[in-house]
């Protein structure tokens, strides 16, 4: 599998399959940037949770924006599509960094604690974003 350089509108001869495949694999690369950031903010820098995993959800989720749009659902840029994600992304933003800064309070403050938080508030985000980008936003007609 390979990045295209075009700008192909959704393609309908990419499966269900695929494309959860696909989203997959985009989730893990921004996940990665997503939670190293927040890591190195909350435990290099001292920052509190909730300015920590905002600053990496927000570098997480462009970078998601961007390989989504491109490979997973091949769709055109779209001024339309790009404000429909922005918002979907507000509110996966409020739904990930909430529970992870619930999670932050009631758990005591350890790597692993954080690292269990951040993997369940990013599983709920995931899915979110996920049936809502393939269902509505870049849905292929």
């Amino acid at each position: 599998m390979e990045l295209p350089v075009d700008d192909a509108e959704a393609s309908t001869d990419v499966s269900l399959k695929t494309q959860i495949l696909r989203f997959v694999i985009s989730g893990v690369i921004s996940g990665i940037l997503d939670f190293g950031l927040t890591t190195i903010l909350q435990f290099g820098f001292g920052l509190p949770p909730v300015v920590s995993k905002a600053v990496g959800f927000i570098c997480g989720t462009t970078c998601a924006y961007i390989i989504n749009r491109r490979w997973t659902f091949r769709a055109s840029p779209s001024a339309a599509r790009f404000i429909a994600v922005a918002l979907l992304y507000c509110c996966t933003f409020f739904v990930n960094v909430g529970i992870y800064t619930w999670l932050a309070h009631v758990w005591e403050h350890t790597f692993l604690n954080s690292l269990i938080a951040y993997v369940i508030a990013q599983g709920t985000a995931t899915v979110i974003n996920f049936v809502v980008q393939r269902t509505v936003i870049f849905r292929v007609t």
